[in-house]
């Protein structure tokens, strides 16, 4: 087996609404083996992975998966189990996957993950493993699985990061990882908010840095009269040897610029242990600070929004003596502890051993060999740090308010919006100026795992209190609308995005010709996919986002976004079929349901219901519907009306809506310029849908009819049905690309009036199936006077001209007498349609580069030039 194509899916998508990975997977000549026939492999593989137990496999009993195993199941399938079933043991939390043949030897595997690179990396071993499995060669499983734990610990998120956003998704605030790295933003475009760790977006940056440097943090806080220990900086033993005696044993030695703990010595008790402790720091640090040991317990302030919202006593890593294990031995069982991890990622961390422990430990003459007493406690470091073992009490009830206001001032003086306040006093209940107590350091970035995960009392939920100051209170996101369907995608996307622009909000869109931000477009090319939306929602300017969403990206990416407000499903039609695994109609509206699927709880889904693709798959759609129609007695339309819901329809050439059981009007069709006085049905439908969509976003009715009557072809919908003058013809610009657009804009230019001869431009993209290009060949055998079949520049696979003779063997199989010709560059081809029309007439273009052909139309010189030309032949 080996894997042959890999896609990470960030978010929704076509298999699942859980993120998912999917590999393709040969399996060289083993489609037919089942496990069962393969010597060894089944009792093998459940002594490596006994987690495999525990999987039903659709038999809902602990064990199905065993059975399939005994009954006979194939690779493909296994492999899914196991990669679930590694990350299981990893202790990532997924269930999910399928196998499915894609031909022979060749299927897909879907599985579940909340890790991308380990995911990856369970799937490698997957795949290693089997081989083992099947070829009987030993695999150090144990060994790779330590590698996989340290890719683990590398990408996973950590405890504090965790805490806020386990708060975002009590809001449902949308979390992006943003690239690889430890930064994250939740929510989108202006209420994007980037935290890393506990610092916000707002956090001061000058803040941070100063509270880094321990001995300038002590400055200023001594200047605004907050209690600090004595100390100075040490730049050599001479210097050490003063200070100590000035300042007075004992004493303390910690680097100038450090965190988690690491690099202090406390209790330094008199000169041999201070040269000791001195020598042992700064092989490693430079710049060295000296001061006073503060008798008292070590306590946590947390402060957000300069509010003190938890506090905890930190208590450092101990053992108790059991009269029979060393201490190397007592240590490695509080570290089995299974709320103590590696790093960062569990609620307590490791206890390592290391020289500040075998120091702490020599104090009271003990080491590693030693064996305590039962019931005596052994100090196993001095400082209580959680990063290095310590546990933590809640005191978040206990604290004095004159200490309350002595953390907040702190915070303020260094202008941190968020902060940890290191107290050492005897008793946090009183105020530190009657106690002696000091304020020890400032930690910007604080941990917050302490006061999520305290030893004893009450969980403090800091994250929560975090998101909200970020958000000034409640968060909330920005509205989305997304628009997906075959037909009249781009020209409701723009109608939507031209309203609310119209209203003052900064829209982000995009759209089948680019990306734009408040009318500005940021990039030119098909932006319909997964890396386009992403580029609107991490755009800080933008207020409102509507997304053109095509069959393409949902295949390849999924969904950028997790849940929309407003969903819109236009059409559902014959196209793209035999593509990326889309071979029926029923494939192809499953693809765009998850459109409509994806949609918040008081979301809003505007559906066709002059269309039966789209309407079947309303069975699949959860949220609130809003159907249009072109016909108000639409039994879909009627039945919404009854059940309080909102429809939108034509009456008397008038487009209505019917909301809560009240009638509006929104719009004469006459005064719709996009309509064409309602010659163009296509763009009626695409009319309603955008107010369908509107609507859901409580769009004022006035503000709708407003942007509609000033939505016009050429200025605001440029390449959908846009017409010129040239040469005394009128030329039809178009992106009829499918048999329905196709069908849709010939069938219009019959009631354009003045007509002469229609002359048509045609191609199709060369990735269709020949049975669209007959099909297509036909209509236009048809419709049209004449005839120019032309080629994208892109045959997406297909030969030169290949496209073009399928389509001209269509008209002449349709009318042998049809005025057919093939040219196939674009622009040369409507260069010729001008030459062989006259005034009058109608040239009709369904093309592939608008830009080139504008330029060309609008550029009056080579115009002019063309004109002289045709009239001398």
């Amino acid at each position: 087996m080996k894997i042959v194509q890999e896609r990470i899916y960030e978010g929704r998508n076509i298999y699942s609404h859980k993120k998912c990975v999917r590999i393709d997977v040969d399996l060289e000549g083993y489609c037919e083996i089942p496990s069962k026939d393969i010597p060894n492999f089944n009792f093998n593989l459940l002594k490596l992975i006994p987690e495999l137990y525990q999987h039903r496999c659709g038999i809902d009993e602990d064990g199905g998966f065993v059975t399939r195993l005994k009954e006979g199941t194939y690779l493909a399938h296994i492999c899914e189990h196991i990669i679930i079933a590694i990350q299981n043991n990893l202790g990532i939390e997924v269930a999910y996957g399928k196998s499915r043949e894609i031909m022979e030897d060749r299927y897909y595997s879907i599985f579940q993950y909340e890790y991308k690179n380990t995911a990856i990396e369970c799937a490698n071993l997957a795949v290693d493993l089997i081989n083992s499995l099947i070829k009987q060669n030993p695999l150090n499983f144990e060994g790779r699985m330590s590698l996989l734990k340290e890719v683990l610990r590398q990408e996973a998120m950590g405890p504090s990061t965790k805490a806020i956003c386990n708060a975002a998704n009590e809001y449902n605030m949308p979390i992006t990882q943003l690239g690889d790295s430890g930064f994250y933003q939740i929510g989108y475009g202006k209420m994007g908010k980037i935290i890393e760790a506990t610092i916000g977006d707002k956090t001061s940056c000058v803040g941070a840095d100063i509270s880094c440097d321990k001995l300038l943090t002590k400055q200023l806080l001594e200047n605004q009269n907050i209690p600090v220990p004595m100390g100075e900086k040490i730049f050599n033993i001479i210097g050490l040897l003063k200070a100590g005696e000035k300042i007075g044993y004992p004493l303390v030695l910690k680097p100038q610029y450090g965190n988690k703990g690491k690099g202090i010595f406390l209790n330094i008790k008199n000169e041999k242990e201070l040269v000791k402790s001195y020598n042992s720091l700064k092989k490693n640090y430079s710049d060295i600070i000296i001061e006073k040991y503060i008798q008292g317990n070590d306590y946590r302030v947390c402060v957000v929004d300069y509010k003190v919202v938890a506090v905890s006593l930190r208590l450092p890593p101990f053992v108790i003596g059991n009269g029979k294990d060393n201490l190397k031995k007592l240590i490695k069982n509080i570290n089995e502890d299974p709320l103590r991890g590696e790093g960062h990622e569990k609620p307590l961390t490791k206890v390592k051993i290391d020289d500040e422990l075998i120091s702490c430990i020599g104090k009271y003459e003990l080491k590693l060999s030693s064996i305590p007493l039962k019931g005596e406690k052994i100090l196993l470091r001095e400082n209580a740090n959680i990063s290095t073992g310590g546990i933590a009490i809640d005191y978040t009830n206990e604290i004095c308010e004159e200490n309350i206001k002595c953390c907040i001032n702190t915070a303020k003086t260094l202008g941190l919006d968020i902060c940890g306040v290191d107290v050492c006093t005897m008793d946090i209940r009183k105020s530190i100026s009657e106690n002696h107590g000091v304020v020890m350091e400032v930690n910007a970035a604080p941990g917050i795992r302490m006061h999520h995960f305290p030893s004893e009392g009450k969980q403090r939920d800091v994250g929560k209190a975090i998101l909200k100051m970020i958000y000034n209170g409640e968060p909330k996101n920005i509205p989305i609308v997304s628009v997906t369907g075959t037909n009249g995608k781009t020209t409701t996307t723009r109608l939507i995005s031209h309203v609310l622009n119209q209203m003052g909000h900064c829209v982000g869109m995009t759209s089948t010709e680019g990306i734009y931000i408040n009318n500005e477009c940021i990039h030119n090319g098909d932006d319909t996919g997964f890396d386009s939306a992403r580029t609107i929602l991490l755009n800080k300017e933008v207020d409102v986002a509507v997304l053109e969403t095509a069959r393409g990206g949902l295949i390849r990416k999924g969904l950028a976004y997790n849940v929309a407000d407003v969903a819109v499903i236009t059409n559902i039609t014959n196209d793209h079929l035999g593509l990326n695994g889309v071979n029926s109609m029923e494939e192809l509206s499953f693809v765009k349901s998850l459109v409509g699927e994806a949609v918040k709880e008081n979301g809003l889904v505007v559906i066709n219901a002059d269309d039966n693709w789209s309407k079947s798959i309303i069975h699949r759609i959860k949220a609130q519907k809003i159907y249009f129609s072109k016909d108000k007695e639409n039994s879909l339309i009627k039945q919404n009306i009854l059940n309080g819901g909102i429809s939108v329809f034509i009456e008397d050439d008038k487009i209505y809506v019917i909301n809560n059981g009240k009638k509006h009007l929104i719009v004469s069709i006459k005064n719709v310029p996009i309509s064409y006085n309602g010659t163009l049905e296509y763009n009626l439908e695409n009319i309603m849908a955008a107010c369908g969509a509107l609507v859901g976003l409580k769009v004022d009715y006035c503000m709708i009819t407003k942007g509609l009557m000033g939505f016009n072809s050429n200025d605001n919908n440029v390449g959908r049905f846009n017409i010129y003058e040239v040469l005394g013809k009128k030329v039809i610009l178009d992106y009829g690309h499918n048999i329905e657009g196709y069908k849709a804009v010939l069938s219009s230019l019959n009631n354009i009036k003045g007509k002469n001869k229609l002359i048509g431009v045609i191609g199709i993209p060369g990735d269709r199936k020949n049975d669209v290009a007959y099909e297509i060949g036909k209509i236009c055998s048809k419709k049209l006077d004449k005839i120019i079949i032309k080629e994208d520049k892109d045959r997406r696979g297909r030969n030169s001209g290949e496209i073009a003779s399928l389509i001209k063997m269509a008209v002449l199989k349709e009318n042998k007498n049809s005025n057919v010709q093939i040219c196939l560059d674009e622009l040369d081809a409507v260069k010729q349609a001008l030459s062989i029309s006259n005034s009058g007439d109608v040239i009709v273009v369904f093309y592939e580069d608008l830009n080139s052909i504008l330029n060309f139309i609008k550029d009056k010189e080579t115009i002019t030039n063309l004109n002289l030309n045709l009239a001398n032949l």
